[in-house]
């Protein structure tokens, strides 16, 4: 029995002699090429900015994450870049809402999210209805009564005819039996000159884009499109609260990667939007910008992602746009 324990260890320790050392997590070893849809000062770009300067705050990667603008369709242009890129765990990519609308009603749209690989969502963006402080209307159904009596005459500045403000302008109106314009604009400077110039008549905005407007007494707030009352905004009904029962279409951001991904990289570009959102810079940014952290790991964002797109289809069928997939 002593000579079989004295063998048994022998064999144990050449085993582990020979095993070799414990393997290093992957881990980029070259800058990663950071996508995003919008042009430099979108709140695409400059939200991928923000995660750029906070991975690089806070050490959290070996590497420079570099940002690349791919712009154009909507998404689209970045999201088909994406795509092309298979199997390279060097590139990710910042999506937001339009890129599971557009593909449901643009048939050159030819890619989709489920086409790549989930990382992460990191944050819903609530918004709020806001209108010139000169306007005769005190609450939105003021504004609905007077869309109501001047059919067609009222109107919205927007950016995409997919974007978050044109679905809730489609569910209002399907809601209320209202009808009033939609005018896109290409930026949302542009967007606020028109409602500041009384060219139009009501925008959805940003809350951290309408909060300086409204301390300044230039425009006035009618309702949030939130769950619930964001802070500094207490005194603002949400649309539930304001009696507009209507399907919840939020604005969701989060990290998207090429399809093939190796699941090492995935782990690790999981592991890292994790540690991003927990660190005191993101809690900074999400306060400031009165956005909500909302981190879902891949799997629960891939499940996000596939209900998301199951809650768009339905929107645009209620606003009577054509859905081609």
């Amino acid at each position: 029995m002593k000579s079989w324990t004295i063998l048994t260890s022998a064999a144990a320790l050449a085993l582990i002699a020979a095993e070799p050392a414990v393997a290093q997590k992957w881990q980029p070893t070259q800058p990663v090429e950071f996508v995003v849809h919008g042009g430099p000062g979108s709140g695409n770009d400059a939200f991928g900015r923000a995660l750029v300067q906070i991975i690089e705050k806070e050490k959290l990667a070996p590497v420079r994450f570099q940002i690349s603008n791919r712009v154009g369709g909507g998404g689209a242009t970045a999201a088909a870049y994406i795509v092309g890129k298979k199997g390279d765990p060097h590139v990710i990519g910042l999506y937001t809402s339009v890129w599971i609308s557009n593909p449901l009603v643009q048939q050159e749209a030819n890619v989709t999210v489920a086409d790549m690989t989930s990382i992460a969502r990191l944050l819903l963006e609530p918004a709020v209805v806001i209108v010139r402080n000169e306007a005769p209307y005190k609450t939105l159904q003021e504004f609905i009564d007077a869309a109501k009596a001047k059919p067609g005459a009222m109107k919205q500045a927007g950016g995409s005819p997919l974007a978050r403000d044109a679905l809730v302008q489609h569910l209002l109106m399907a809601k209320t039996g209202a009808k009033w314009s939609y005018i896109g604009f290409p930026g949302g400077g542009e967007r606020i000159a028109a409602l500041l110039g009384g060219h139009v008549d009501l925008m959805i905005a940003e809350p951290s884009e309408a909060a300086e407007l409204v301390r300044a007494g230039k425009v006035r707030a009618l309702a949030q499109i939130s769950s619930k009352r964001l802070p500094g905004w207490e005194q603002v009904p949400t649309l539930s609260e304001a009696g507009f029962d209507i399907v919840d279409v939020p604005q969701a951001r989060g990290i998207i990667a090429p399809p093939g991904m190796p699941a090492e990289a995935v782990a690790y570009y999981e592991d890292l939007f994790q540690r991003v959102s927990k660190s005191e810079a993101f809690d900074k940014y999400t306060k400031d910008t009165n956005t909500e952290g909302a981190y879902l790991n891949a799997k629960d964002n891939a499940a996000f992602l596939k209900d998301y797109e199951n809650t768009l289809r339905d929107v645009l069928k209620t606003a009577g746009i054509k859905i081609v997939r």
